[in-house]
């Protein structure tokens, strides 16, 4: 069973809903700036499992999940920008609510998402220097390496539902998907994890495991089938099905971007990044996006964008996405957060198959800066 603290269902229906009445009043609070909408979430789950097969496994499984958040919406000139605040969704109790800190980011967030809706656009072009927060750059981790390295999608079982690979098997230990430290582990063990269980759907024991290694794609991410093809001796436990009624699948697991080591040529803090940028952008937040049916080329936004001029922060920017090829993308990055900097993020939503089944992950990851990227 998921270690919890406070179990999500013994909390009073009134209790949630006071907390969030009082932060959507306080974000509409600021209505004479321009807030105008204002909306909050807390999400709990129970998913009891059961697992029997004729291996002999009988596999019992209990995993909590929570999740809360809020955003708000400013207008002026014509325009209308939001701002949003999570707490990452993880498989913990409800003691990650959190009301304090919740409560703590409104008048934040609100202010942002004032300042945002009056902030200029940026032209297209090149961006020197991009840099990326975890709460960003988690997503562009999700689609650009987790999904590709799915390894149905690269036998071209999951094709109709947003396509294949590019990562063939016969780049197998040899294409460069990141620069040389850079490195993405795969743990479905890792507590608080959205995909952390004691076994997958098809009985096998969770497990880590390296997808790529010093830039190198080294692995994929299977269910028994899969592995079997490939050539493995059983699979690393990646089957998931979203309900009794559904039939497993290969899904991502927790994934993450591991942090620079302590001393590295390439570790630098958030604060290091932004004071060595002459001329960058840093992005907070998930915004739109879109990748292409092989995973080679996307296009991503965020939630909140700040120019970094000269080593400072010097004020919002709208409206900015950015776009690459994904070896490209990821073998441009030139400065990794450490581990103190590690922070949980990931999708409570992750759709595919048809019919259209829906899982969880984190993604791990510390903030990262890359050089030389499109942006619009």
């Amino acid at each position: 069973m998921t270690p919890i603290a406070i179990d999500p269902f013994s909390v009073p229906v009134a209790d949630k809903a006071e907390l969030l009445l009082t932060i959507n009043e306080k974000l509409l609070a600021h209505g004479a700036q321009g807030i105008k909408k204002a909306d909050s979430f807390l999400q709990s789950s129970r998913e009891d499992k059961v697992f029997a097969s004729t291996e002999g496994s009988l596999i019992e499984q209990t995993i909590y999940r929570s999740y809360p958040g809020f955003s708000c919406t400013a207008i002026a000139g014509g325009d209308a920008q939001s701002r949003s605040y999570e707490r990452p969704p993880l498989n913990i109790g409800y003691e990650h609510i959190n009301p304090d800190d919740l409560l703590s980011q409104v008048e934040r967030v609100a202010a942002e998402a004032i300042e945002k809706v009056r902030a200029t656009k940026i032209p297209a072009g090149i961006c020197k220097s991009l840099i990326l927060k975890p709460t960003n750059l988690y997503l562009t981790i999700h689609e650009s390496v987790g999904h590709p390295t799915e390894l149905d999608r690269v036998y071209g079982y999951e094709s109709n539902f947003a396509g294949t690979s590019f990562a063939t098997t016969d780049k197998l230990n040899k294409l460069q998907y990141a620069a040389p430290w850079v490195n993405f582990k795969c743990d479905r063990t890792q507590p608080g994890g959205r995909s952390t269980m004691g076994y997958d759907d098809e009985g096998v024991k969770s497990q880590d495991w390296y997808v790529v290694k010093d830039g190198i794609l080294v692995d994929y991410l299977t269910d028994r089938e899969t592995a079997y093809r490939l050539g493995r001796g059983s699979s690393n436990g990646s089957a998931y099905a979203d309900s009794w009624s559904s039939v497993p699948m290969v899904r991502i697991p927790n994934l993450g971007l591991e942090p620079g080591p302590d001393g590295g040529s390439h570790t630098a803090t958030l604060a290091e990044m932004i004071a060595d940028t002459e001329d960058g952008i840093l992005i907070d937040g998930m915004g739109s996006y879109s990748i292409d049916q092989q995973r080679r080329n996307f296009q991503f936004g965020g939630d909140a964008f700040w120019k970094v001029e000269k080593g400072k922060v010097v004020g919002m920017l709208k409206d900015v996405t950015y776009q690459a090829m994904t070896t490209d993308f990821w073998n441009q990055i030139d400065a990794i957060g450490p581990a103190s900097e590690l922070v949980q993020c990931g999708t409570n939503i992750c759709g595919k198959g048809e019919p259209m089944q829906v899982a969880q992950m984190t993604h791990a990851c510390v903030p990262v800066r890359v050089r030389n990227i499109q942006i619009g």
